[in-house]
Parts: C-alpha cells; structure tokens; sequence
C-alpha cells in the first residue's frame, strides 16, 4: 500500500474544530432567543424548553457510543456523518415554523453534534506528536469551553438585528466549509484503522443491543431529570420521580451489562485506569463549577446589580478572552511544568475567586466582577488543558475514541448536575433566608417596626392615607428583604462553589502522566 503523504496538522486541527466550536455554541445559543420563540410559534415558556432539552438528551446519548461508531464504520466516516446530520438538522430548524416540528429537528441537531466534540479530541490526539499534546487539548479546550460563553451574546445580536432562524442558517456555510476540510485533510491513522477494522467483525458477530437500548433509556431519562426537574419542584412531581428511579435502575442494568457483555458498546473498563478515572471525574466537577458559575453570575449582575441582559454578557466577556489568550500558554508549558502542580494551582485560584465572590454585595463596582471573571480565565485555563490531556496520557491510540466519549458524557452531565443543583438551591435559600428575616417583623421586632414606621411617615407626607401608606412601606420593606435574601443566597453558593472544588483536590496526587515508552506514537504530521 502507497504510504499517504503527511498532512500539516494545523490543516487538520481547523477542520475538525469547526464542528465542535458550532456543537458548542448551539447548546446555549437558543436560550436568548426564547422570547422570539414563544411569539413565533405560539408556545408558553414550559414548552418551549424543550427546543434546548431536546438537544441536549440527544447529545448525551451519541457521546458513549463515538467508538462503537468509530469501530463499526470508520473513525472519519463518523465524524463527517455527524457533521452532515448537524447541518442537515440546522438548516431544518430554522425551515421550523411549529414547536414539534422544532423540537425534532434539534434532536437531530443534537445527535450530529454529539459525536463532533469526543471524535475531534480523538483526532487531535492522533495527529499532535507526543510532546505537543497539551497544545492539542488547547486547542480542543478552546472550542469546548468558549462555545456556551459566546453563545448567548452571539445569539443576542442575530435576534436583535435579523432573526431567529438566523441562529441555525449560521451554521450551514461554517459546517459546510468545515465538511470539505474534512474530507481533503483528515485521514485515519493506519494503526487505529487496522485495529478498528479488525475489532469491527467482533462487534457485528456480537452487536450490544441490550447495552445500547439502556444506555438511550437511562441517559436520556436522567438528562431530561437534570434539565427540566427544577422547573417541576423535584420530587413533588410524579413524572420527574418515576423518571428519576427509571434512570437510576437503567443506568445500573446498563453498567452491569457493559462489563458482562463480550464486545461491549462502551467500554467501561477504561475506568479501571485511576489516571483516566480520576482525572475524568475532576474534570466533570470543574464543568459543574464552570457552568453553575456562569449560571449565577448574569442572574446576580442583573436582579441585585442593576445590569441589563446585555449588559451581563458584556461583563462575562472578559473570563472568557483570559482563556483564549492563556489556554495556548498553558498548552505550551505542558511538557515544562508540572501538570499535576498546574491543576492544583488552577483548583486553588478557583477556590480563591469563589471566595472572592463570596464577598459580593448589592454596591459590588464592575471593576469587582471583572477581576474576579478574569482570575477564574487563568484557573479554568489552568485545569482544562493538563486535566484533558493527563486524562488520556495513558489511553491505546486505537482506543482513543471510546475514552474521549467517555470524558465527554461525564463533563456534560457534570455541567448538567451543576446547573440544576445550584438553580435550585438559589431559590430554596433565598426562600429560606427571606422567611428567617420575615420572622422579626412577626414578632414585633423594635428595629423593623421603627423602619415601617419611618416609611409609613414619609409616604404620607406625600399625599397618602394611614392605610395605602403602611401598606406601601411594607411592600417596599419585603422587596428589601427579597433582595437581601437573594444576596445571601447567592454569597452562599460562591463559597459552595469554591469548597466542592475544593474538596477534589486529591485526586491531583493520583494524576501523573506515563512513561513516554508505555505507548507506540506513530504520528505522520508536517510542521
């Protein structure tokens, strides 16, 4: 067989990039043009989640299964027919002119995104030599992590000044561009394709149904739990009870029969490497984290400090250029420094600025939300890039694809997990700490009833009777307290953030990258 010729492996991290970059930004694209939605189809604010549920379930299900695929048809072959399924679903989405209509053709979106992230990280592996690795997963960090911080302003000014189906046409001449550079620079390594090919016949004599068919039930019930469970209070909600036992007795059957089946589906046993393990699972908590934080910030920037919606995406911005310009930095000292001395760097600087956020109050300056913003660049640029790369130092090229799916899945819940615990506590604790305050005014505190009174006086001195001006000044004192129990619940949930982070630290001391000589780097790349 003719050797095929080198291909420049910036050439290849371009074309494979696009697609993750576009998966990225659609998972919260959508979320700022709800109210153009709701008018343009006629459905209410419960319904309309679905647009962004649906896409998610969808994504979480494909992830695992990126090296059943690989496998079965070829690890390109994957990654160009989730590239064709991701435009094919953009450009029907925004054909959409009913909810239903909608909300399937994002679940098709969904389902080509799902493979795009994991396969890309499996090809950036593949083509970077072993000294370069930390700048690939840079490079991969980039888009994973930068797609859902531009999405949102991105998403604001197409619905502002054009309209909604505008925020999936965009994706059409990107994906397309994206699907020739595919198609002309991405090769398959010779190693991973023999092996692939080889295990192929294995995998059809012995297709995994069973594990397939659990794993859809399972993820997919515990996605929709995790995205739509706060919205219905939990388990008061019969539905979201059945679902979540559902989920929990799925996903248990669905673990059982990947360790027992002879050519599993996934592969589970790649948890029994402690480097993969745990630095997968730091890298969920750190995906928790980042998506809590970027959920609890705009709300406080906007109920308690007075920002618009615009207004808080702009002030968001700064975190998110601090990695764009610290992320190939860190990629470049991989092989320098420590990576181990890295990530506990990068923990320690995220517990210090939750900490830090964990001192806002309701007069808290811009200058403090960006310092903040900007040092949590520097930690989240700190932990992506070694943590990615030391998680799969010691992963078989040939078996690449199954872990990336792997590390995906588990990011992505924990994000999940993330923002539905850390919604749900911000109203349980503002209930909480605005009942215990309420309690002095029913008791007849001296000081509360001073400041009613003094409230009472000044809007009767401007024209009110006794009556409407007891009731103005205690309708004015409860949106005081509301605003103070906000605030409390939110401090709360800073230092939550910082200590959970916190308590991860260590698992860094399992972390360690492996002997160069543990595995056979074949690469063919051009400079």
């Amino acid at each position: 067989m003719t050797e095929r010729k080198p291909v420049n492996k910036w050439l290849v991290t371009i074309s494979v990039t696009f697609g993750t970059l576009m998966g990225a930004i659609d998972a919260s694209i959508v979320n700022v043009a709800v109210p153009h939605l709701q008018s343009s189809l006629g459905a209410t604010v419960e319904q309309i989640t679905w647009v962004t549920t649906g896409f998610v379930m969808a994504t979480v299900m494909v992830m695992p299964l990126t090296g059943f695929l690989a496998r079965l048809f070829g690890q390109k072959r994957v990654y160009l027919a989730s590239l064709v399924l991701f435009i094919l679903g953009s450009m029907l989405c925004g054909f959409a002119r009913t909810l239903p209509v909608l909300v399937v053709c994002r679940v098709l979106q969904g389902f080509g995104a799902g493979a795009l992230q994991p396969t890309e990280q499996a090809i950036l592996r593949q083509t970077f030599p072993y000294e370069e690795q930390g700048m690939a997963m840079a490079i991969f960090g980039m888009a994973v992590v930068l797609g859902p911080a531009f999405g949102p302003t991105l998403g604001g000014y197409i619905v502002d000044n054009y309209s909604w189906p505008w925020i999936f046409y965009i994706n059409l001449p990107i994906g397309l561009i994206s699907l020739v550079m595919v198609t002309a620079f991405v090769h398959e390594p010779e190693d991973v394709r023999a092996h692939n090919h080889a295990m192929a016949e294995e995998q059809r004599k012995n297709l995994d149904y069973a594990g397939i068919i659990l794993m859809i039930v399972g993820l997919g019930t515990l996605q929709y739990v995790l995205e739509e469970g706060n919205r219905n209070d939990w388990f008061q909600s019969t539905l979201i009870t059945g679902l979540a036992f559902l989920s929990v007795v799925t996903i248990v059957a669905w673990i059982i029969r990947e360790l027992s089946a002879p050519v599993p589906a996934v592969d589970f046993s790649l948890f029994l490497d402690v480097i993969f393990t745990s630095g997968t699972l730091v890298g969920a908590v750190m995906f928790a984290m980042l998506m809590a934080v970027t959920f609890l910030l705009p709300l406080f920037m906007q109920l308690l400090l007075g920002y618009t919606a615009t207004q808080a995406g702009l002030a968001m911005m700064p975190r998110s250029l601090t990695m764009i310009f610290i992320m190939p930095i860190v990629g470049r000292i991989y092989n320098k420094v420590s990576p181990r001395a890295v990530i506990a760097f990068g923990i320690l600087l995220f517990g210090y600025t939750a900490w830090l956020m964990g001192h806002y109050t309701l007069s808290t300056s811009s200058r403090g939300v960006v310092t903040v913003l900007v040092l949590q660049g520097i930690a989240f640029s700190c932990l992506f890039i070694p943590l990615t790369t030391l998680a799969l130092a010691s992963i078989p090229r040939h078996r690449l694809s199954d872990a990336t799916g792997l590390n995906s899945l588990l990011r992505q819940v924990g994000g999940s997990i993330g923002l539905a615990a850390f919604a749900t506590l911000l109203a349980r604790n503002t209930t909480h700490a605005r009942e215990s305050m309420l309690g002095y005014f029913a008791a007849g505190d001296p000081e509360a009833m001073t400041r009613i009174a003094a409230m009472a006086k000044s809007f009767a001195a401007r024209g009110y009777d006794a009556v409407s001006s007891q009731a103005l000044a205690r309708n004015m004192l409860d949106g005081l307290v509301r605003r103070q129990a906000m605030m409390i619940s939110f401090e709360k949930l800073f230092y939550l953030a910082g200590i959970l982070f916190i308590l991860v630290l260590p698992l860094v001391f399992v972390l360690r990258a492996p002997e160069r000589g543990g595995e056979k780097i074949e690469v063919h790349v051009e400079m």
